[in-house]
């Protein structure tokens, strides 16, 4: 990647659409130059020529810009938001958070998401951190305090209270049943 195609991405210029495509490793998206996508990392980005070498390398077209007239079917965006949010389900993510980062609106996220899963981004996160709590709170001896952060958490009255709605019982609860079961 020369600077002119750097700058272009980072000044989202349509001038260079058609002329390169880039795709970002870290995501797995590849895009036009206009895209109003987050900007990535220098680090991350490859450049192609044409769409099809970039879907040849594993890319996936863009939602937002549609690169090469291209787009990823709903099942496939779902699919790569889930392996974001199971990879980095200790981070602060929002809706529009993910959005962004998977280049589509924080509405048509959540619509798309819903449709193809049944339940919401956050919905999905929440269970994902909960089953891993439910790992820590048998296989391990640490703290509300060490789990609630392992987990992405750190308030732990709201670990307490969504811990407790999805599972029916308190985190002390869960661990004490599931050790004296165990045993």
């Amino acid at each position: 990647m020369n600077n002119e195609q750097w700058q272009a991405i980072i000044q989202n210029d349509k001038n260079y659409d058609d002329i390169f495509f880039y795709a970002v490793k870290s995501t797995g998206i590849f895009c036009r130059p206009s895209c109003k996508s987050r900007p990535p990392k220098k680090e991350n980005v490859r450049i192609y020529m044409e769409a099809k070498e970039a879907i040849q390398e594993g890319f996936r077209p863009c939602k937002r810009c549609k690169p090469g007239g291209l787009r990823l079917p709903d099942e496939e965006w779902v699919t790569q938001i889930k392996e974001y949010i199971d990879d980095h389900y200790t981070e602060s993510l929002t809706l529009h958070t993910l959005a962004d980062l998977c280049h589509g609106s924080p509405y048509h996220l959540q619509r798309t998401f819903k449709k193809v899963l049944g339940k919401s981004p956050i919905e999905y996160m929440q269970q994902t951190r909960i089953s891993k709590a439910k790992e820590y709170l048998v296989t391990t001896d640490k703290s509300l305090f060490e789990i609630g952060a392992a987990i992405g958490m750190s308030n732990i009255p709201y670990f307490i209270t969504l811990f407790k709605k999805v599972t029916g019982m308190t985190p002390i609860q869960y661990r004490k049943k599931e050790n004296f079961s165990n045993e």
